[in-house]
């Protein structure tokens, strides 16, 4: 009985990934092995990887990816330390949750309303004696606006880590002489480690793959494996190539995966 019941949850969630999941990434895989006419070819992996232009924009979008993370875990780590500690943590947590129901496309406009040679912390420096500067459609104004927006999902791992630690460690740490600096160090942060991992993918891979804020902040002048993806099946109509970025944006999500991974030993046994 059981067993038909676990059988009868189990069958809608197989036939959910198979058909959106799976299948999609098949078709993904499929159609990189095509050109322009639909025949079957290794030209687009050819071209992908002895293209100057394709590789450098790999590197950018892991490196823009890279700095978005760091700036999202240099922020994250103190704010949910902080957070978790509060009387009323779930509350803050809350109000740090609120701005991903907001959509993404209506803060990026909300973005270019500040930013812009009209917006506000321009006209608020004008009123100090500064000119106007062009701060839409650089690489600062991109990494700003990815930063907020990632952010809330690089606390929300963090913060379950560290509420969920046991605080007995925290105290024979201190009931030991280690002092609330090394406490945090060599307790806490060791301790909360998944959460941080866990932040890490879910900003990270992403990042990986923006274009829409690559567009309207950064004015194509930051250009992604997301940006190269969207102008191959909206604009050039080259299907395969554009399937081919995915599949290689696909495939470094996997790495990350793999090297953000908790690794846990086998059996609980530790070496002597």
């Amino acid at each position: 009985m059981n067993r038909k019941r676990t059988l009868t949850y189990t069958i809608p969630y197989i036939l959910w990934l198979g058909l959106f999941v799976i299948a999609p990434v098949i078709l993904l895989i499929i159609q990189s092995f095509g050109n322009l006419n639909g025949h079957f070819t290794f030209g687009n992996y050819v071209t992908y990887f002895s293209s100057g232009t394709y590789l450098r924009m790999t590197f950018n979008s892991i490196f823009f990816a890279f700095i978005v993370t760091a700036i999202t875990l240099l922020i994250s780590y103190p704010m949910a330390y902080i957070m978790s500690r509060l009387k009323h943590a779930q509350f803050w947590l809350l109000l740090v949750i609120l701005p991903t129901w907001v959509n993404l496309l209506l803060k990026a406009y909300a973005f270019i309303g500040l930013f812009s040679k009209t917006g506000t912390i321009n006209e608020f420096l004008s009123l100090i004696g500064f000119a106007p500067h062009q701060m839409m459609f650089t690489n600062m104004s991109f990494l700003v606006v990815a930063a907020y927006i990632e952010i809330p999902f690089m606390i929300m791992p963090i913060f379950n880590s560290l509420v969920e630690l046991d605080k007995s460690y925290i105290n024979a740490a201190r009931d030991l002489g280690a002092t609330q600096w090394q406490t945090l160090v060599k307790v806490v942060f060791p301790m909360s480690m998944g959460g941080v991992k866990a932040g890490i993918q879910a900003v990270f891979i992403p990042t990986l793959s923006l274009f829409m804020i690559t567009r309207l902040i950064g004015g194509n002048r930051v250009i992604t494996l997301g940006t190269a993806i969207e102008e191959h099946f909206l604009v050039t109509q080259n299907w395969g190539m554009g399937s081919t970025i995915g599949v290689i944006l696909i495939v470094a999500m996997i790495l990350t995966m793999m090297i953000t991974r908790d690794r846990k030993k086998k059996g609980g046994k530790h070496g002597r």
